[in-house]
């Protein structure tokens, strides 16, 4: 416990600024996640970052990343994003080819789904910080609160497992309860630091938000349970790796976004 405390205040020392400053500093910074984030999901299907596939995918991700206020990167040369895709997909099965289905289809499948899971949620975590500071504190607040009443909770009353198969740690009680914290804590913001002015939609915001961050988190754990992995890597010690911290975040970040347009 106590290495995890420490890990988590020196890793939120480091990152903090950089949410704090925002615009290029912060996006070069998030590329820098995403991209060990992609590493640490590729190396569990055994895909080296430093071969073809991996390679590709890294340039596919910077591209899915790059942020609305700098298209015009792409809309010089006409070409979208979707576009850039497709040229993925089909430098993709032409490896399967070259390499007479070593790399098969299905690891096709998987890079691409990588690129997209990774990619989506970081990418909305750029766009998120461009709407205000405000919007991307809240964003983390809910989701260490939903964390940390899940942890204490289920500790302490839970009983009755969530989902044993996934993630035997988990409790029913657990979850509720940190959609109880995640509530207290987006209530106290929302009186310090309005984002929506309204708190029966703040309130169904986090509900929203910490039930789809705990999905989140499931998600990863199915993904490692499946590959056999117990972290996603090493990088944060007594946490595991990059995505082993975000998971939550790749799920919250581009729903937060979509329900701040909504609203």
């Amino acid at each position: 416990m106590i290495q995890r405390i420490i890990t988590a205040v020196l890793a939120l020392a480091l990152f903090l600024p950089f949410v704090i400053v925002g615009g290029i500093p912060f996006s070069f910074a998030i590329y820098i996640l995403s991209t060990i984030s992609l590493y640490e999901l590729l190396k569990m299907k055994k895909i080296q970052m430093v071969s073809i596939p991996g390679l590709v995918s890294i340039l596919l991700l910077w591209i899915l990343l790059i942020p609305s206020s700098h298209i015009i990167v792409l809309g010089n040369i006409h070409i979208s994003k979707l576009e850039v895709a497709l040229l993925g997909v089909l430098l993709f099965l032409t490896y399967t080819v070259i390499t007479k289905n070593r790399f098969s289809f299905d690891d096709v499948g998987f890079s691409l789904l990588s690129v997209m899971y990774i990619g989506i949620g970081f990418y909305y975590f750029i766009e998120t910080r461009a709407l205000g500071l405000e919007f991307i504190v809240f964003a983390l607040l809910v989701i260490w609160a939903t964390d940390t009443g899940a942890y204490f909770i289920g500790k302490a009353i839970g009983k009755n497992k969530l989902w044993p198969e996934i993630s035997p740690n988990k409790t029913i009680e657990g979850f509720f309860g940190g959609i109880l914290c995640a509530l207290a804590v987006s209530i106290v913001f929302e009186m310090v630091m309005p984002i929506v002015h309204s708190y029966v939609i703040v309130a169904l915001i986090t509900i929203f938000l910490s039930v789809f961050g705990q999905v989140g988190d499931l998600v990863e754990s199915a993904l490692k349970r499946h590959y056999h992995v117990k972290d996603s890597g090493q990088i944060l010690p007594g946490h595991g790796g990059i995505l082993d911290r975000f998971d939550s975040l790749l799920f919250v970040l581009p729903l937060l976004h979509f329900m701040l347009v909504l609203f």
